[in-house]
C-alpha cells in the first residue's frame, strides 16, 4: 500500500478525532490570519485616510485628538476658533485651502457638520476621486438649512433627496435636546469610504445659528482642514513652527498620517499580546493532533504489524504518520479560510460603521499563504513523535492471534 491509502484509511478510521484536531486548526489558524490581516490592514488604510487634506489647525490641544474629531468625526471638540483666525489661515502663503468646520449637533446619533460648498468644488479626497453630490441631488445652499447627506447615514436612516429633520443638539442622540429648525435634503454623498459617509453636511451658519447655540460664539468654528500648497516642501514645517513651536493658542496638527502612526505605535504592545496569544491557539492546536495519533498509536500497532509483513517498509509507515498528521493541518486550514473570512468580515463591518473607514477585508496578504505554510509543518514535525513510535513496532509480538 502507498502512503496516499494508508493516509486515507487511517483518517476514515479515527474519523471523530480527526475532525476534533482540524476544527481546532481551524479556529486556530482562521484567529491568526484574521488578528494578522485586520492590523495590517487598518494600519495602512487608517494612515492613509486624510480627507484629502494634509492639516488639521484647532484651539490648543492634542494632535490626535484634533484629527480624530476632524477628520474621523470621533471624540469631542477640544474647544473653537475665532472666524478672525480661519480668515488669518486662509491667508497664510502656505496654504492653498482652508476649510473650516463646526460640529456639535447630531441627528439620531449621526453628526452634522457644518462647512462650506467648497467642500463640493471639486475638492479630491484620493487621488482622481472628488467628493461629489450623487445627481439629481446637488450641494446645499450656503444660506438655507439644507443638507447633504453621507451614503452611510443615508442608508441607515433611508434619507432620500427632499426628505426633512430635526437636528438634536450635541453629539449623543437625546430625543428630549430636538431643534426648532427644519433641514431638507439636497443631495446624497456619492459613497468615498472615508468618514465623510458618516456625517451630515451642512451649511456652517446653519449649525453656528442654530436655536440653543451661544449667540456670542455664533461665528466660531471646530477646526480648519488645511491643504498646504504644493511645491513648497517647507511649507507644513513652517506652519507647524508657526503654531506649535512659537505659540500656544493654536495647535497644528500635521502630517495626519504620521500622527495616526504614532496611536498605532502607543496600541503595539496589545497587537503583540494578541498575537501572542493566537500563536499559543495554534501550537495547541497542533499538539492536539499529536496527542490525538500518540494516543491511538496502541490500537494501531497490529494495523501496522499486518502492514509490515504485506511488506511496507518501516519508512513508509514513518512517512505515512507524518502525512497523516500534516494531513489534518491541511483539512484544518481549509476550513480555517472559512473561519477567516467570518471574523474579518465582521470586523470589518463594525470598523465601517463606526469611522466610516473601507478596510479591505479579502484582499490578498502574504500571511494567507504563510501561515497555513507553517501550520501545516508545525503539525507535521508534530507527527514525528507518534511516527517514530509507529517506526519503532514490532511485528512479531504484534502479529499473535487476538483471541
Amino acid at each position: 500500500m502507498t502512503i496516499p491509502h494508508i493516509v486515507a484509511k487511517s483518517l476514515r478510521q479515527h474519523l471523530v478525532s480527526t475532525l476534533v484536531s482540524a476544527v481546532a486548526i481551524a479556529l486556530a489558524g482562521g484567529l491568526l490570519m484574521a488578528v494578522w490581516v485586520m492590523r495590517q490592514e487598518a494600519n495602512r488604510t487608517f494612515t492613509s485616510v486624510s480627507g484629502g487634506f494634509d492639516a488639521v489647525l484647532g484651539t490648543r490641544s492634542s494632535k490626535l485628538q484634533l484629527v480624530l474629531n476632524a477628520i474621523f468625526h470621533l471624540e469631542d471638540s477640544p474647544g473653537n476658533i475665532s472666524a478672525e483666525d480661519v480668515e488669518l489661515v486662509r491667508r497664510n502663503p502656505n496654504v492653498s485651502l482652508a476649510l473650516p468646520i463646526a460640529v456639535g449637533d447630531n441627528y439620531r446619533g449621526y453628526r452634522l457638520v457644518g462647512t462650506t460648498t467648497q467642500l463640493f468644488d471639486g475638492l479630491d479626497y484620493a487621488p482622481g476621486r472628488t467628493y461629489r453630490v450623487l445627481p439629481p441631488g446637488r450641494p446645499f445652499d450656503p444660506e438655507a438649512k439644507e443638507a447633504v447627506v453621507g451614503s452611510f447615514v443615508a442608508r441607515k436612516l433611508g434619507l432620500q433627496v427632499g426628505d426633512s429633520f430635526h437636528p438634536f443638539h450635541g453629539l449623543i442622540y437625546d430625543e428630549r435636546k430636538q431643534h426648532a429648525e427644519t433641514f431638507v435634503v439636497t443631495g446624497l454623498l456619492e459613497p468615498t469610504g472615508t468618514p465623510a459617509d458618516r456625517v451630515i453636511w451642512i451649511p456652517l451658519a446653519g449649525l453656528q445659528r442654530m436655536s440653543g447655540h451661544d449667540p456670542r460664539v455664533a461665528t466660531d468654528v471646530s477646526a480648519v482642514l488645511i491643504r498646504l500648497k504644493e511645491g513648497n516642501p517647507m511649507a507644513g514645517f513652517q506652519m507647524d513652527m508657526l503654531f506649535n513651536k512659537r505659540g500656544n493658542k493654536f495647535t497644528f496638527a500635521w502630517p495626519i498620517g504620521a500622527i495616526l502612526a504614532r496611536l498605532f505605535d502607543k496600541v503595539a504592545w496589545f497587537d503583540r499580546i494578541l498575537a501572542l496569544v493566537c500563536y499559543l491557539v495554534v501550537i495547541v492546536a497542533t499538539a492536539s493532533i499529536l496527542a490525538s495519533i500518540y494516543n491511538s498509536m496502541n490500537e494501531r500497532r497490529r494495523e501496522i504489524a499486518i502492514l509490515r509483513a504485506l511488506g511496507a517498509r518501516r519508512a513508509t509507515i514513518f512517512g505515512a504518520v507524518v502525512v497523516e498528521s500534516a494531513a489534518i493541518a491541511a483539512v484544518g486550514m481549509l476550513f480555517g479560510f472559512l473561519v477567516y473570512g467570518a471574523i474579518v468580515l465582521v470586523a470589518s463591518g463594525i470598523i465601517r460603521a463606526q469611522t466610516g473607514v473601507i478596510i479591505e477585508p479579502l484582499a490578498w496578504h502574504p500571511v494567507l499563504g504563510t501561515a497555513p505554510a507553517a501550520i501545516i509543518a508545525l503539525a507535521a514535525a508534530c507527527g514525528i513523535f507518534p511516527a517514530l513510535k509507529a517506526y519503532r513496532t514490532d511485528v512479531a509480538s504484534h502479529l499473535v492471534p487476538v483471541s
